[in-house]
């Protein structure tokens, strides 16, 4: 199917070894599509010699940013400006459709049926199932589409400060004009969602189809043992942690089978950093493959805690999660 392609986008190191590890975890799952890897001009070359050793295409694009600080900073997330860049994906007019993946998903089984679905096609995000989460998507490239959106973001902006607010005030009528093009939650099964609704998680967890690791600690942010097959890192256990330890596993033995040693070859005998605090030699990631620590959020005094309860903006994931008030109840109640 030469006409038709998955599409993915990364503007840092970081995020190209996700699209690898995406790339690779489509290819073992025997897709008979293109893939192409959208890239940030500032992606290093032996990283794009890597990706093209898993990609048919590799294009670099130019970097769109929405510098709508005041959203991005309602999410805490001022990374995701650039998530404006993925609008390029439109512009891939050779191919009559595509599924575009964000970098930091990984597929569990084959999925080449989303290529039934029409545009827009995707699944509801766990925060507000109104919208859709723009990680996974059908769309058909088309430049008059492509100048649309971009009139769109001139004149509108975006409510959250990226490209899923574009897509979701362009694209408005997906949650009320065809239900078809309501992808079941299993083609984008955000990782922060297995522990808001773990009764659902446990039920339909194993028909999981893509894994969407949301939010700001990625996979790449952990370290991996390469002889015990274990990840370290953050609090790795389930109902603790954003990333379930299951689905960190399966993604760092494909990064470490898979992409570590074609990124071996690529560097040579460059100083070589598999997603580590400082750079290494390529012999000293054989044992442990490390990464920085995860970004840890400032303490919360008791009264910014009380009045982010007050606006509805609880840490469910963290100390404000099921586990932690329970723990509180019984040392009370005892």
């Amino acid at each position: 199917m030469a006409d038709q392609a998955y599409v993915t986008l990364a503007t840092n190191d970081d995020y190209a070894k996700g699209a690898m590890v995406l790339g690779r975890s489509l290819r073992n799952h025997n897709t008979t599509k293109q893939l192409v890897a959208l890239i940030g001009p500032h992606i290093a070359e032996p990283c794009r010699a890597t990706l093209s050793s898993i990609y048919d295409e590799v294009h670099v694009v130019d970097i769109l940013d929405s510098r709508d600080t005041a959203h991005l900073a309602l999410m805490k997330r001022p990374d995701l400006g650039v998530t404006f860049t993925k609008l390029h994906c439109w512009q891939l007019t050779r191919y009559t459709k595509c599924v575009f993946m964000d970098a930091d998903t990984l597929v569990l089984s084959n999925i080449d049926e989303l290529f039934e679905r029409e545009e827009l096609s995707a699944a509801p995000d766990p925060g507000w199932p109104d919208c859709f989460n723009s990680g996974v998507f059908v769309f058909k490239p088309s430049i008059e589409t492509y100048h649309r959106l971009m009139t769109h973001c001139v004149e509108n902006g975006s409510f959250d400060g990226g490209d899923q607010g574009v897509l979701n005030s362009f694209f408005n009528t997906w949650s009320t004009a065809d239900i078809s093009k309501h992808l079941p939650f299993i083609y984008n099964l955000s990782s922060i969602a297995m522990y808001t609704y773990l009764p659902a998680f446990q039920q339909y967890g194993h028909e999981a189809k893509v894994v969407h690791f949301l939010g700001k600690v990625k996979p790449w942010n952990y370290s991996y043992d390469t002889q015990t097959g274990k990840v370290k890192g953050h609090t790795l256990t389930p109902g603790s942690s954003e990333l379930h330890p299951d689905f960190l596993v399966q993604w760092w033995n494909l990064y470490s089978s898979g992409v570590l040693p074609a990124l071996r070859d690529s560097y040579g005998d460059k100083p070589f950093c598999s997603g580590c605090s400082e750079d290494k030699t390529r012999d000293s990631v054989v044992e442990t493959i490390q990464a920085p620590p995860p970004p840890q959020d400032p303490p919360m005094s008791s009264e910014e805690r009380k009045q982010r309860w007050e606006a509805g903006q609880a840490d469910y994931m963290g100390v404000d999660s099921f586990e932690s008030i329970q723990r509180k109840l019984d040392c009370f109640l005892k």
